[in-house]
């Protein structure tokens, strides 16, 4: 095969660290930069621990493995593309992570549909494809969840109210924030 139909992400910490994943190559799908990756986990460093996680639009998993890798208790990882869900799959058989689901379908209808309780959320939606706001929109999280969000730099999403942003960084393309949610009036 002349083509590599399959790149390849690192895991940066935690058990898993050093390991490597492959991701399918589909277009618009971006890994975390590793980079990026590292100041993330260094702001959720002391909630990662026993964690419930949804990973929503997973695309590689790279958020979602770093969590597991640094000792989430679960991990639920939506994505709509069958090639990524299916290589998503494969690789918790490979770690053999039995605390991780991978939903393979629409990110927007299953926050519609499954209202539950999480720790933290991934939310970094194909840039583009105007999913962030409708994500946001449809996302249902009790006090003291924290947000991770992802967006391109021209994007001004509306955050709700009772959010407060604990961090953020970004370059000229995308900018990266963490939030937690607060008590609502």
């Amino acid at each position: 095969m002349s083509r590599q139909s399959h790149h390849q992400l690192r895991i940066i910490g935690g058990q898993w660290r050093s390991r490597r994943l492959r991701f399918p190559a589909i277009d618009g799908l971006r890994p975390t930069m590793d980079r990026v990756r590292e100041t993330v986990f260094n702001w959720l460093q002391s909630d990662i621990e026993g964690a419930r996680v949804l990973d929503a639009f997973a695309g590689s998993g790279a958020l979602g493995f770093e969590a597991l890798s640094r000792g989430a208790k679960e991990v639920i990882f939506l994505e709509k593309h069958a090639k990524a869900a299916f290589q998503l799959k494969d690789n918790l058989k490979q770690l053999d992570a039995r605390n991780a689901q991978v939903w393979a379908g629409d990110a927007l209808m299953w926050l519609e549909q499954n209202p539950e309780p999480y720790d933290l959320v991934f939310l970094d939606p194909p840039f583009g494809k105007d999913l962030l706001q409708p994500a946001l929109n449809k996302l249902t999280l009790l006090p003291g969840a924290l947000v991770y969000i992802e967006h391109e730099a021209s994007l001004e999403p509306e955050f709700p109210g009772h959010w407060e942003e604990l961090k953020n960084k970004g370059t000229k393309e995308f900018v990266f924030r963490l939030f937690e949610v607060g008590e609502t009036s």
